[in-house]
């Protein structure tokens, strides 16, 4: 393929996933602004008051970062999945797979349209947030980096398991029980210096922790551990799994609904 049929294929992609979501915008945008005004309203405003500050910042704004990065995970992550086995299940992926575009290219082109939406809900939850805590930007240049490079990870995530997936039911497996409680336990709510030592140690292992920290670190310049280990964690998964979700691909391991 030439380079702009290359860019065609792509901007195809991308815009047909787009539409995909921005089309149902109730069932896909909606719901997370009203999720994180939830979380505002307890947590922020009847818990914060007890908790106070943390490392000497008010609790409600304490959540903010963990809140916009928590939906940037989830919808990044819940996009391409129903997408890639949508496709799966109605049979259309066998006209990209036979099409002249490279495998790269397909994942690359499902990973954009996850970005999309985790991006685009993550700008609409902070757009909630504002009428409820205040936003500081500590880096703005570690903001996006930090934002673009988890929207992607967990967009990989989700066209892992959907190519696994063999049913409906399957693509909601990893979301619930692995999914969440790692996003809930990873530092949302919380710094981990609040937790008992053994605890601590046990957060140390949950690679959410480090992304919601760097993420924190980025708006607010406070982190419960070090920032490096955040886009080292991030840049090592991403290569990582694009490798092993190409070599999926390679093989046609999981393409068929």
């Amino acid at each position: 393929m030439s380079l702009r049929q290359t860019f065609n294929a792509f901007y195809t992609l991308l815009v047909r996933e787009v539409l995909r979501f921005g089309r149902i915008w109730v069932q896909t945008i909606l719901p997370p602004m009203i999720m994180t005004s939830l979380y505002f309203i307890v947590f922020g405003h009847l818990i914060g008051p007890r908790v106070g500050e943390i490392d000497g910042v008010p609790y409600i704004n304490y959540l903010v970062p963990g809140l916009i990065l928590m939906s940037v995970i989830t919808q990044s992550y819940a996009n391409v999945v129903s997408s890639f086995y949508g496709a799966k299940f109605a049979r259309h992926i066998e006209e990209l797979l036979v099409s002249p575009m490279p495998h790269w290219l397909i994942i690359v082109g499902y990973l954009a349209g996850g970005m999309a939406r985790g991006l685009a809900v993550g700008a609409a939850v902070t757009v909630v947030a504002v009428f409820f805590a205040e936003l500081n930007v500590h880096s703005l240049l570690a903001l996006l980096g930090v934002a673009m490079l988890t929207s992607m990870l967990f967009a990989l995530g989700g066209l892992i398991n959907a190519i696994y997936a063999n049913s409906f039911d399957h693509i909601s497996i990893v979301p619930t029980f692995v999914l969440t409680p790692l996003t809930y336990l990873g530092g949302v709510f919380y710094s981990i210096h609040m937790l008992p030592p053994f605890w601590q140690s046990v957060s140390m292992f949950n690679p959410v922790l480090y992304i919601i920290n760097g993420f924190r670190y980025a708006m607010l310049g406070i982190s419960d551990v070090p920032i490096y280990t955040t886009y080292l964690i991030l840049i090592v998964s991403i290569v990582l799994l694009f490798a092993f979700t190409l070599r999926l691909f390679h093989r046609g391991i999981g393409m068929r609904g």
